[in-house]
């Protein structure tokens, strides 16, 4: 079901369904309108940044802070403008320039969703919620900012920040759920205004009280213009009743997938399968017949085996790497996929 049509009914309080001591249409405005005095000025949220932008940086986003999302956006706009100039190159490619954002599964995730538009849509970012989400790589939430924020649809957006704005403002809870439930689905959708742009505004401003004001750790209450509505502030701001786990990453698989992808972005040449298991005696050299020299960086192999993974981790990363489309091996040695 398209989640931008799931309410039905006209505005409520949120005394009705949430909890909160102020009439729901006010509650808009007043978000609204700190949203337009107060927002961080984006590319992404220019409007004349095209549907494609829009869609690369909510791919980008996912999991990871804007600082380190801005410059790697921008290269990936300048050099592939549209969703065919990113389908005309190798998969590779687009792992090759995903920088250090980390889970480089979305790149080729945004590769294939490219290529699909250039055979479905003609070259076009699909418009609607059920468009998007019919596009390789492309879930409910991606789907549903997309057709919100490039496309002005109402949709029912819901990510980690308007989760836990929805949770304090109008549940009264320190954060929501470990995993997003559907009650809070629920809750979001009745808490949209009905109007199409005010719903699109509606979103953004929720979505960036979460990522400014009204954060995980350390919320700036103070500055937040809807504090006197807010039921966890009514409440004494009550603690969370679960912690929180942080992802782990030194040590973990990730961590080494991370540094061989390394390796791998350094160089079109494929790379010995020795040289990424096993650290060779000189990183300067590459391996012992020259094979590689001067085509790998050794930053890259001594951060690689620098991490001192066990062989059996490096055999796991490597062929979790292949499994998942990340490299490609061929007979001379292992690369990015072409």
């Amino acid at each position: 079901m398209n989640p931008g049509t799931a309410a039905s009914t006209g505005p409520a309080r949120p005394t009705d369904a949430v909890g909160a001591a102020a009439p729901l249409p006010a509650l808009h405005g007043r978000l609204t309108d700190w949203f337009a005095g107060s927002a961080r000025d984006l590319p992404w949220r220019d409007a004349r940044c095209p549907p494609w932008g829009i869609l690369v940086s909510e791919v980008m986003l996912q999991q990871t802070p804007v600082v380190r999302v801005l410059p790697v956006w921008q290269e990936w706009l300048d050099r592939w403008p549209t969703p065919a100039d990113l389908a005309a190159e190798p998969s590779g490619s687009a792992v090759r320039h995903w920088g250090r954002l980390g889970y480089p599964r979305r790149a080729l995730r945004l590769h294939g969703a490219a290529t699909a538009m250039v055979e479905r849509h003609g070259g076009s970012v699909p418009s609607t919620y059920d468009g998007l989400l019919a596009l390789p790589g492309v879930g409910t939430y991606t789907a549903a900012a997309v057709a919100a924020f490039a496309f002005g649809r109402r949709e029912t957006v819901v990510d980690t920040n308007i989760r836990r704005v929805h949770a304090r403002l109008f549940g009264g809870s320190a954060l929501p759920a470990p995993a997003l439930t559907a009650a809070e689905t629920k809750r979001a959708a009745a808490l949209l205004p009905h109007d199409d742009a005010l719903s699109v505004r509606w979103n953004a401003a929720v979505m960036e009280l979460g990522a400014v004001i009204c954060t995980a750790r350390a919320p700036q209450c103070h500055a937040c213009p809807v504090l006197d509505a807010c039921a966890w502030v009514a409440a004494g701001r009550p603690a969370p009743d679960y912690v929180p786990k942080g992802q782990a990453w030194a040590g973990t698989d990730r961590q080494v997938r991370g540094a061989m992808v390394a390796v791998l972005r350094h160089t079109d040449a494929p790379i010995p399968r020795s040289l990424l298991l096993e650290a060779p005696a000189d990183l300067g050299m590459g391996s012992s017949d020259g094979a590689t020299a001067g085509v790998v960086l050794p930053e890259a192999l001594a951060a690689l085996h620098g991490l001192r993974a066990p062989a059996e981790q490096l055999e796991r990363a490597l062929a979790g790497l292949l499994a998942d489309g990340l490299a490609e091996e061929l007979g001379e040695g292992v690369r990015l996929p072409g």
